[in-house]
């Protein structure tokens, strides 16, 4: 999803209200594809559900004949507001020209594309679908300047040097990004960062023909000078766009307005942090980093400094952490039953803050057992360690937990599916340093976990336990299952 935004020269944040909205399909096509979207099917392909809309198109979850995999649909579909400014060759031409250039590019942090289709009626292309984005990770909502969910160092380090090594791919080969946000980085089972939406991406030596009062990219990410002049802009834009992103993952917050330092905001961040987030956003691009690879070594220098104070920080004696975080607000049991819940009620049958992170967290107090399973005696509850191998659907889930009982693992045979409050009193807050210290409990690698508590009949909760949030997904994602059991 990308934002091609008209609008008059006027304050940055007013820019949000003038985005154009894509229309229905009924409203923004012609009739065949009105009837294929209403009949569920765009072409041959089931549509599963809208992942998002802009100025140019919509993105569909769809299911591919025959094999039944899930994958992403993006369709011409434009605004009619757009087609006046542009006119329906150009758009089209951006269209094909997105989709020849994420075609092209070989990279594990580039989305690939795998087909494309055009005809009277319809123009789409197909590309890898991964349930999880950047955006999502960390919360962001539509009104951007709000709050959103701090993430750890280590895994800003590693999310924003995987963006500037797909960066670094794109810029060789002549392609600037220009929409580099969070909900443009798509997030694989494996943790891994991808590059989508390239409807923006200017080539080299191409010259955009539209109105000079139509901005190209998404408000408070993109660089100053791609405001004013989209035509003139080089690979430091997107690099902008990057530090904006690095910031926001660290503190939770957009670096405007009179920010704070990261220094301050965290107590284990020091001033080369400010100075590395001074360079990528300056306002002048001849004072931002040159180029994706001289940002990657100045972020490589920023993780060794890290590494070794983490490993300072775990060489002093360990605190007593004991009565640190207070118990659940639940008393008693936690809730074993899995429920339908919606949005609106889940924050409160959950227990979960505004972040949907847990409003309290639990003192936990861990035994492991030896058999593959850990006690956790604080709440009465005997958990998987290891849990399921590798991520499954919510349906698989449940089988799974189904052969465990069959099989007594452990000589168990009443493992379940837990609830999001039981999965939540596993959770913990954003980590400093020295919590980096204790030896985990549980297998780090099983990052979304499946629980049994649904949002409708298609779709169920989970929880990022490595992020220490709750969110949903349908049930053809992929997550980990770490299945639990009631000790009385």
């Amino acid at each position: 999803m990308f934002c091609l935004t008209a609008v008059l020269r006027s304050d940055r944040k007013e820019r949000c209200h003038f985005m154009i909205r894509s229309l229905t399909p009924q409203q923004a096509t012609g009739n065949a594809l009105a009837i294929a979207v209403q009949m569920k099917k765009i072409d041959k392909y089931e549509v599963c559900g809208l992942l998002g809309k802009g100025g140019m198109g919509m993105v569909y979850k769809v299911r591919m004949p025959v094999v039944g995999k899930i994958v992403a649909l993006k369709l011409l579909a434009p605004h009619p507001n757009l087609v006046s400014l542009l006119g329906e060759e150009e758009l089209k031409r951006l269209f094909v020209t997105e989709a020849v250039t994420m075609a092209g590019l070989r990279h594990p942090n580039i989305v690939d594309i795998w087909d494309f289709h055009e005809s009277k009626d319809l123009t789409y292309f197909i590309m890898e679908y991964f349930c999880n984005n950047l955006g999502v990770i960390i919360g962001e909502t539509y009104i951007v300047e709000e709050p959103s969910r701090m993430v750890s160092i280590d895994k800003t380090l590693h999310y924003a040097r995987q963006i500037l090594e797909g960066l670094s791919r794109l810029h060789q080969a002549g392609i600037i990004h220009r929409d580099i946000k969070p909900f443009n980085i798509l997030v694989t089972d494996q943790d891994t960062a991808k590059i989508t939406d390239f409807g923006l991406s200017k080539l080299r030596g191409e010259v955009f023909e539209g109105p000079q009062n139509l901005m190209v990219g998404s408000p408070y990410y993109a660089a100053p000078e791609q405001e004013e002049d989209p035509n003139n802009v080089d690979v430091r834009a997107d690099l902008y766009s990057v530090g904006v992103m690095f910031y926001r993952m660290l503190t939770g917050t957009l670096p405007i307005d009179s920010y704070k330092n990261l220094s301050e905001s965290n107590p284990d961040l020091d001033p080369n942090w400010d100075d590395f987030l001074v360079k990528a956003i300056a306002t002048k691009r001849e004072n931002r980093f040159a180029s994706a690879n001289e940002m990657i070594g100045a972020l490589d220098v920023l993780r060794i400094a890290w590494e070794e104070k983490k490993d300072k920080v775990c060489e002093m004696p360990l605190e007593d952490d004991a009565g640190k975080n207070g118990p659940t607000g639940a008393e008693g049991a936690l809730r074993s039953e899995g429920v339908k819940v919606g949005p609106g009620e889940a924050r409160r049958v959950f227990g979960a803050d505004d972040r949907w992170r847990p409003a309290q967290y639990v003192t936990n107090d861990f035994q492991v057992n030896g058999d593959g399973t850990v006690t956790d005696w604080a709440t009465g509850l005997t958990w998987q360690q290891a849990g399921s191998d590798f991520p499954m659907t919510w349906n698989e889930a449940r089988d799974y937990v189904d052969t465990l009982n069959r099989k007594s693992f452990a000589r168990r045979d009443n493992w379940r599916l837990p609830t999001i409050n039981e999965l939540m009193s596993l959770l913990t807050d954003v980590p400093r340093a020295g919590d980096l210290c204790i030896e985990p409990v549980f297998d780090q690698s099983e990052r979304w976990l499946w629980s049994s508590d649904r949002r409708s009949f298609v779709a169920a909760w989970y929880v990022s336990a490595d992020m220490g949030y709750v969110s949903w997904q349908d049930f053809s994602c992929y997550y980990y299952v770490r299945a639990v059991s009631s000790n009385t």
